[in-house]
């Protein structure tokens, strides 16, 4: 969706933007997911978790 609040050489001047990282860590009883997202790909971990 355009946004029409701004004039069209502003509109045509933004910068693109790009992916450079993202990831997800998700812990649980006993076990800790890791994944990371980026341009060469996906990755992840799973590792045993330390009792807290």
């Amino acid at each position: 969706m355009t946004d029409l609040s701004m004039s069209a050489h502003v509109r045509g001047t933004l910068p693109t933007r790009r992916l450079v990282a993202a990831g997800i860590i998700r812990r649980s009883p006993g076990r800790t997911l890791t994944v990371r997202i980026t341009e060469a790909g996906v990755t992840g971990v799973l590792r045993k978790g330390a009792r807290r």
